[in-house]
């Protein structure tokens, strides 16, 4: 069995702006993000930590690294899915992010999870 077949970990992503706790004013703008995590692969995989690069329209770049998701890290069997909520904030009403899980499996191999980007940005900004 190749790696491709046993190590397939999809992401999905939905974003919402939280008005109440921005403050445009202040070049603050928060958004929350809700991330559900697939093993479609063939063996079980054990999130371990995630990076992220979460950078605004001015070109500023966070970059976020920690141990799982929201204190966890979680074990997927083949089939499995977890989803989580968490937030970040910004400087501009636009801005993307994007990044890896860093996964191992029941072998002790370890490899990625790509996060594909993905758009932060306020109702309306975007045509």
């Amino acid at each position: 069995m190749s790696s491709e077949s046993q190590h397939n970990i999809t992401v999905e992503v939905e974003t919402s702006y939280i008005e109440g706790q921005s403050e445009p004013n202040d070049e603050r703008y928060v958004f929350s993000y809700t991330i559900t995590i697939r093993n479609e692969g063939g063996v079980p995989a054990q999130l371990i930590s995630r990076h992220w690069l979460i950078t605004d329209a001015n070109g500023h770049t966070q970059e976020v690294r920690g141990e799982g998701v929201v204190g966890e890290q979680p074990n997927l069997k083949p089939g499995e899915g977890f989803q989580y909520t968490s937030g970040t904030m910004i400087a501009t009403p636009v801005g993307s992010m994007r990044g890896e899980y860093q996964m191992v499996d029941e072998n002790g191999d370890e490899f990625d999870a790509v996060i594909p980007a993905f758009t932060l940005a306020i109702p309306r900004t975007l045509h």
